[in-house]
């Protein structure tokens, strides 16, 4: 009972994160599964199976607060989808840990790009309340998010989110509200991936309904976040998340010794904090 409890509360904690700033439910739930001794493939396919339901509450919250850009979402889904559905069936094969930290680099660079713009020069007046996604654009993205996250266990907020919020004067909620949504359909896709791969047989059903239960109840929570939360705030946030998770995975890749890790992490945290007290300080010189 008291496993479930602490993997209800972790659904929770990694929904609320997700919902609010558009990653890390994959990511969070996975890591978890994994220190449990399961397989990967099996976390990836519980993680999943459980986003399915999560993601469907999620976006239900969003769309309800106005959160989302229906266009973008249709033109993510598809390739979104392909992607995700292939990983899945094909993850015992893949070199996961050998593409990993490029993907990561690539994150990290994006990330900071991310926080300073917002950090810096984002404008009330410039922001759109459409992300203008082009087909051409939508594809190839859609693809390479949705095959990360079927074989990272994680992968479509962290590579969608910080690519489509290094667009100019993009409504951080909207991006948030719409990658959130768009993930309902990547999750079904990967699972169907995975039953065929793997089979009913090979998942935790109690593992994953605990999941399912904490995610729901915070899908609510993380979509008012976002419609209350200035825009320039979630920016900053969801920059310093991306630099924090993707420094991690380089660090490790390289067997840096902890003590290293540990004083980049504090250093990390300590630059994000003061990023976000900066920008709120700012905001409020301006408005008086």
């Amino acid at each position: 009972m008291r496993k479930l409890i602490i993997f209800a509360f972790i659904g929770f904690f990694a929904q609320l994160i997700d919902g609010s700033l558009g990653m890390a439910y994959g990511v969070t739930s996975s890591t978890l599964l994994l220190t449990f001794g399961i397989a990967p493939a099996v976390a990836s396919a519980s993680v999943h199976l459980a986003e399915v339901v999560t993601t469907a509450a999620s976006g239900a919250s969003h769309i309800k607060f106005g959160n989302v850009d229906k266009q973008a979402v249709f033109r993510l889904i598809i390739p979104g989808s392909i992607g995700a559905f292939i990983g899945a069936c094909f993850l015992s094969q893949l070199p996961g840990d050998v593409v990993k930290p490029y993907i990561a680099g690539f994150l990290l660079l994006l990330g900071l790009f991310v926080f300073f713009r917002f950090l810096f020069q984002y404008e009330v007046k410039r922001q759109k309340q459409t992300l203008h996604l082009s087909r051409k654009q939508a594809i190839p993205l859609g693809l390479i998010a949705g095959f990360a996250d079927a074989t990272g266990g994680g992968g479509w907020g962290p590579i969608a989110t910080p690519v489509l919020l290094s667009k100019k004067g993009i409504s951080a909620r909207k991006v948030i509200g719409t990658v959130d949504t768009s993930e309902f359909a990547i999750a079904l896709s990967a699972s169907v991936g995975f039953f065929i791969a793997l089979g009913w047989e090979e998942l935790n059903w109690t593992w994953v309904i605990a999941l399912m239960i904490g995610g729901i109840i915070a899908a609510p929570i993380a979509a008012w976040l976002v419609k209350v939360l200035p825009p320039y705030l979630l920016g900053v946030l969801v920059g310093g998340f991306i630099v924090l998770t993707n420094a991690r995975t380089i660090l490790l890749t390289f067997q840096t010794p902890d003590i290293w890790i540990y004083l980049i992490y504090v250093v990390i945290f300590l630059l994000w904090i003061s990023g976000i007290i900066f920008v709120i300080s700012k905001n409020k010189r301006n408005k008086n």
